[in-house]
């Protein structure tokens, strides 16, 4: 089952005192951004201005290798740390900050996790992953994966605009 929420009832850590805290696993799937998994652990702390979430997290996702272009699944491991606000004040004492930019903790004191668990999934995927750190890529000139065995094209096939930089570097050769 594809969960859209990763929703967290938070209303009665928000009643307990500063320094409070609760343990969550999660093991859900995202289906969102080709992330298929998701596995970690959560602690809420509680904070005199809301709650603090920390996270150990485990991601599975599927990306396209940089050099032989097939699909594979990738795990990414990190770790991340917010704040989380209410949008509503739960007491007196607790004030509510001007600034926008944290996590929000609804209405119904639900903390909803997906969004900040699907961006740090994304942060951490490599920008070039590979699917074995010697895959030998793609024939430029005929896009068979040299993975499989070497190609039919002409080994010394070259543009010839490089053909001085390849002399050269015959020359240096012997």
């Amino acid at each position: 089952m594809l969960i859209d929420k990763m929703y967290i009832n938070v209303a009665q850590l928000l009643k307990e005192p500063v320094g409070s805290s609760r343990r969550y696993q999660i093991d859900e799937s995202l289906g969102t951004d080709d992330i298929n998994s998701v596995k970690g652990e959560v602690t809420l702390i509680r904070t005199n201005r809301g709650i603090m979430v920390k996270g150990e997290m485990t991601a599975g996702v599927t990306v396209i290798c940089s050099r032989c272009l097939k699909l594979i699944d990738y795990k990414v491991n990190y770790d991340f740390e917010e704040e989380c606000l209410p949008s509503v004040s739960t007491s007196e004492a607790l004030s509510l900050p001007d600034q926008t930019d944290n996590i929000t903790i609804d209405e119904s004191h639900m903390l909803d996790l997906s969004e900040t668990i699907r961006q740090y999934t994304l942060l951490t995927i490599p920008a070039k992953p590979l699917c074995r750190p010697d895959c030998a890529g793609i024939c430029p000139s005929c896009g068979h994966d040299l993975n499989q065995g070497p190609c039919q094209c002409p080994s010394h096939t070259y543009d010839r605009r490089w053909s001085k930089l390849v002399r050269l570097g015959k020359e240096n050769k012997t």
